[in-house]
């Protein structure tokens, strides 16, 4: 006798689907077979002397068959399905698995824009950083000449002072000397107070004292640089209109003076601040052209240069 409860256990693994139709259409010619076999036998025992029991047992075997036959067709109709939904969900998956991957093809390409866009916004920082240190640098130095510039006047002033001072000792001056050097000291002194508070960084009092100087001694050999002074410290302000208005001052007040190339540069540094370059370069290649041996000229070389790039 056949048994079924293996192809039903079988049944259940969807994977194996293919082998169990396999089995099943095996176990379907050995019923058929059977069958065959009985008939035979059957025609055989027809002449001989029929036994009721025997027919019995045959009917009974025939049953048991057919009902072995309609559990083999329903087992391979329940195959079928599992197989047609097998395949549906592995094409199914496979459509998943295409959506997948066209996502993480479009995100490789969102991303690969995005590094490039932050690289070129990193590159210009870099370039921006690049050019205020230069302009730093720029600055830094003009400073520095200036400063020296102002030390070289406070040494002569100085060394002044003291040959007037020998001088007085020797017996070579009179009551009017004496005067006036007394009002070369107080000229020195103010000059002095205002050139500390611009040492310290005080520009709004820098320029109050500078100012005031210039107004009581509009003829002192130092009315130029203070006048220099104010501008350069309203430049140090970042009040760049005034810083050009207050050097233009040299220029006018005082166009004889060693101080007019410092103010063409204070100038033109004024005018680059503003954005104002066709400005700044007439300023500076003036400078350039009519005073090439100062020490200004080289700076305003310089920062002609950087206006051209």
């Amino acid at each position: 006798m056949l048994e079924t409860k293996p192809a039903r256990a079988t049944r259940d693994s969807p994977g194996s689907a293919d082998k169990l139709a396999g089995g099943t259409t095996v176990r379907v010619v050995i019923v058929r077979h059977t069958l065959f076999v009985i008939a035979a036998l059957l025609l055989a025992s027809l002449p001989a002397c029929v036994n009721p029991q025997q027919v019995d047992v045959l009917e009974r075997e025939q049953r048991r068959l057919r009902g072995d036959m309609n559990t083999v067709h329903s087992d391979v109709d329940s195959f079928r399905s599992t197989l047609a939904d097998t395949r549906a969900n592995m094409q199914q998956m496979q459509r998943d698995i295409s959506a997948i991957r066209e996502r993480i093809d479009e995100t490789k390409v969102q991303v690969g824009r995005q590094l490039g866009q932050t690289n070129r916004e990193g590159d210009q920082r870099v370039k921006n950083l690049e050019a205020r240190l230069l302009k730093l640098e720029e600055d830094a130095k003009i400073q520095s000449e200036l400063l020296r510039s102002r030390e070289e006047e406070l040494r002569q002033l100085r060394e002044s002072v003291q040959a007037q001072a020998a001088a007085s000792k020797s017996g070579f001056g009179d009551a009017s000397f004496d005067l006036s050097q007394a009002e070369s000291d107080s000229v020195r002194r103010d000059y002095e107070t205002a050139l500390r508070a611009f040492e310290k960084k005080d520009y709004r009092g820098a320029v109050a004292r500078f100012r005031d100087f210039v107004k009581k001694n509009p003829r002192s050999k130092l009315a130029p640089s203070a006048q220099v002074s104010i501008g350069e410290s309203y430049l140090a302000l970042k009040e760049y209109n005034n810083a050009i208005v207050e050097f233009d001052e040299v220029r006018r007040r005082y166009p004889q003076t060693e101080k007019v190339p410092a103010s063409l540069l204070g100038q033109g540094a004024a005018f680059s601040e503003l954005g104002e370059k066709l400005n700044a370069r007439l300023v500076l290649q003036e400078l350039v052209e009519k005073y090439p041996q100062s020490p200004e000229a080289a700076s305003a070389k310089q920062r002609l240069k950087a206006l051209e790039s």
